[in-house]
């Protein structure tokens, strides 16, 4: 197996074709088909399904392109390490978090010390975040758990207790705090399940023989959000992520002790990554100086 197969394998399946590849490797479009089948013929498998001038992995393309993505990011480790030491970080920092709140703070302090870094930043669940880090696409993840896998390095954001909201008028204006009990007879609006905080919300209740079923399952904290702001019913989130939205109440729960704790995470074997490391480090700095 030649390390320029594997390489034009690589850039078909980062880039979604053969001539997009090309172009990013200065070569021949039949250049780039004929080292990716030789390392399908020499392999015995099929790593493209090719139809109407388009390509998708296969199951065994899939894996092969995550061993790939791992290989040439050594790559970029050894030549950076090697070229020097002392040069500008530069390159993406690919950010996926359950809530984006947690990393504001420190964003803007990266991005003041590191301007040719540039971020991208998305959402998803605890869930999601650990897949999409395991998958290599992204470096950087936030999440609702301080024990992700041995897998993942974590340093914690601290705890909060969850709460319930509501839109201002849903409920009688003396309501200040609801029980679990008088939580199963409202319309409770629940986030995808992968969430954390729906997750310890119903363990909660199980705990009690109480059963919260959702009126509506929502994808995304900015949609439920938004659906609770309507009249729809009865959202949760932990108390930091609440925030100031004129249109919502916060309710206090009286007879649940449940907290979530969030964790900025990233995979153990890919802590000498630069961009990774260098977050990690003014992550720690402005949690410091927030104590």
């Amino acid at each position: 197996m030649r390390q320029s197969q594997l390489k034009a394998f690589h850039h078909v399946a980062l880039l979604g074709g053969f001539s997009r590849a090309a172009e990013a490797l200065f070569l021949t479009q039949p250049a780039i088909s004929e080292q990716v089948r030789k390392l399908e013929q020499d392999h015995d498998v099929l790593l493209f399904l090719r139809a109407h001038k388009q390509v998708t992995l296969t199951s065994e393309g899939e894996e092969l392109f995550r061993l790939t993505k791992q290989l040439f990011e050594i790559d970029a480790q050894i030549d950076e390490y090697m070229s020097e030491t002392r040069a500008a970080v530069v390159g993406t920092l690919r950010i996926i978090a359950d809530s984006a709140h947690h990393v504001t703070g420190i964003l803007t302090r990266f991005r003041q010390r590191f301007p040719n870094v540039v971020v991208t930043l998305r959402t998803g669940n605890s869930q999601e975040v650990l897949d999409e880090l395991r998958a290599y696409n992204a470096e950087i993840g936030v999440v609702g758990s301080l024990s992700p896998g041995r897998d993942m390095a974590t340093l914690s954001l601290g705890e909060t207790g969850i709460v319930a909201f509501a839109a201002r008028g849903l409920l009688p204006s003396d309501t200040t705090s609801l029980s679990l009990a008088e939580l199963s007879e409202l319309p409770l609006i629940f986030r995808e399940t992968g969430s954390k905080t729906r997750q310890k919300l119903q363990e909660s209740a199980e705990a009690q023989g109480i059963v919260l079923t959702p009126a509506i399952e929502a994808e995304g904290r900015e949609t439920v959000r938004e659906l609770v702001a309507s009249g729809a019913g009865i959202g949760f989130v932990s108390e930091a992520e609440f925030g100031h939205d004129t249109r919502l109440l916060q309710i206090r729960l009286t007879d649940v002790d449940a907290r979530m704790s969030e964790a900025l995470v990233h995979m153990r074997q890919r802590q000498e990554v630069r961009v990774i490391r260098s977050f990690m480090d003014v992550a720690r700095a402005a949690l410091f100086d927030n104590q």
